[in-house]
C-alpha cells in the first residue's frame, strides 16, 4: 500500500473530514477557522526524497515515507500547532511547534525572505484538532 492510499484508509474514520486526493498528493482541510490545511506529496520513486509534508506555507521534506506519515499525522493532531508570522497581511514565516508537559516548545519554520519589514508584525496561531 503506498503511503496516499494509507492516507485514504485512515480518512474513513473521519466522515466529517473534508479531503483531496490526487494521483500524488493528499490535502486535509481544516475543521474549524482556527486550523490549517495540512499535505502530503509524493514526488516519485525516483525523487531524492520523494515525500513533502506541507502546513500552509511550512513544509519539509522526506526520504522515508514512514516519518512523512508521521509527520502528516501530527499535523493533524492537537499536539501541533502553527505559528504564522504576517506583515503587512502577507504570511511570511510559518513555525511548528510541539506541545510537551504543557508547555509549546519551537520545531522547524520555513520563511520568505521578500517580507515587508516596515510594516507591522502580527503573529497568528492555527491548530487541529483531528487526532486528540
Amino acid at each position: 500500500m503506498n503511503v496516499i492510499d494509507a492516507i485514504k484508509e485512515k480518512m474513513q474514520k473521519y466522515p466529517h473530514v473534508k479531503y483531496n486526493v490526487t494521483e500524488n498528493s493528499v490535502t486535509v482541510f481544516p475543521t474549524s477557522d482556527s486550523g490549517f490545511d495540512v499535505s502530503l506529496y509524493f514526488g516519485g520513486p525516483d525523487a531524492y526524497e520523494p515525500f513533502e509534508v506541507y502546513f500552509n506555507g511550512w513544509h519539509e521534506h522526506f526520504a522515508d515515507a514512514e516519518q512523512a506519515l508521521k509527520c502528516f499525522a501530527f499535523g493533524l493532531s492537537a499536539e501541533c500547532r502553527l505559528k504564522v508570522t504576517i506583515r503587512g497581511g502577507k504570511p511570511f514565516k510559518w513555525t511548528v511547534e510541539f506541545l510537551r508537559d504543557g508547555v509549546w516548545h519551537r520545531d522547524a519554520t520555513t520563511a520568505l525572505f521578500a517580507f515587508r519589514f516596515w510594516k507591522k508584525k502580527e503573529v497568528r496561531y492555527l491548530q487541529n484538532d483531528l487526532i486528540k
